[in-house]
């Protein structure tokens, strides 16, 4: 008789008990041969989005290679709460690089083992939105033009975390940031400004770009699988919420990115060689009021009296992205 091992969680109402779901569709985080790649110890936030994704992440690719990656990490959140000098709580070969060049190291590495022969380890570069959106982005680009055989992963927490929440440029319109305060006529970060990272990789026309959330874990894990399953430059780019930069709630999080999805201001989507192939639909569709409010960078949206003006800017941001990745096919 064959016997597996059990182990019982407390879930909610949204969840099912691992034991009963078959194991080939459980998560990686619910086999006890998940390889903890980034194991306990580090100093991230309570609630930090950016942690929770880089555990299933790396897992997740640490499955898919059969423990065969390796990873490199840009300056940034992520590699300073993981690896307080001269402890660490990555479990796997990983090296730490600048701001700049997480993506060029990366290639190097790929080089590398390529001319040893060993083009069975994959490699793995991770960065928050600052070193990819922009500190980095030179680099990045020069990855996807040359087609390096890399998975480029962008944390997305919306702002420079690590240094006192400064705007970046994967900052929302709107959003009060250290640096684009909530004064003004439009306060908050400027409409107009910024950058579609995705659409950018897309333009590259690269194997594989797709974008993820925290809320929808099994979905985060099946686009690394699928990376994973591709050679040449892939990008993935992962909304984590920051409740320090964001001032939201530590038990609100995985729901914010929940939101941000319903809302339809973070669409969630894969694209191969610069076409869109598929789009998770809207269920359960939010007015991006519901999403925004909970969230202190946003409160001057929410005085008396309340700026519907700039509310109803953002609707109209949400709505072309619902238009333009069909996120509500039963309405087409």
């Amino acid at each position: 008789m064959t016997t597996q091992g059990v182990k019982y969680y407390q879930v909610g109402s949204r969840a099912v008990g691992n034991r009963l779901l078959d194991p080939a569709l459980r998560t990686e985080q619910a086999s006890l041969e998940r390889s903890n790649s980034l194991n306990s110890g580090h100093r991230a936030c309570q609630g930090c989005g950016e942690a929770l994704a880089a555990r299933y992440v790396v897992d997740a690719a640490m499955r898919a290679t059969n423990g065969r990656l390796v990873a490199v990490n840009a300056t940034g959140c992520l590699e300073v709460f993981s690896t307080p000098y001269p402890e660490s709580s990555w479990q796997l070969p990983w090296l730490h690089s600048l701001f700049a060049n997480a993506s060029s190291v990366a290639t190097g590495v790929a080089a590398a083992l390529k001319a040893t022969g060993q083009d069975d380890v994959r490699v793995l570069a991770q960065g928050g939105d600052g070193g990819t959106v922009d500190i980095g982005m030179a680099c990045l680009s020069g990855m996807f033009e040359r087609n390096d055989d890399v998975l480029y992963v962008c944390y997305d927490n919306e702002a420079y975390m690590n240094t006192g929440v400064q705007r970046s440029g994967a900052t929302p319109p709107a959003a009060r940031t250290a640096t684009t305060q909530a004064i003004g006529l439009e306060p908050g970060n400027p409409f107009g400004t910024g950058k579609d990272m995705p659409r950018i990789a897309m333009a590259h026309e690269i194997p594989y770009v797709a974008t993820a959330t925290v809320s929808e874990l099994h979905d985060l894990e099946a686009k690394v699988e699928r990376a994973m399953s591709m050679h040449g430059a892939r990008y993935l780019h992962v909304l984590v919420p920051c409740p320090l930069g964001w001032g939201s709630a530590p038990a609100d999080t995985v729901l914010l990115a929940r939101l941000a999805q319903r809302s339809g201001l973070f669409p969630l989507y894969e694209a191969e060689h610069g076409e869109v192939t598929s789009s998770v639909p809207i269920r359960g569709q939010v007015p991006v009021e519901e999403y925004l409010r909970p969230q202190k960078r946003y409160a001057h949206l929410f005085g008396d009296p309340p700026r519907t003006d700039i509310l109803s800017r953002l609707q109209t941001i949400a709505d072309r992205n619902i238009a333009r990745y069909g996120l509500l096919p039963e309405e087409a």
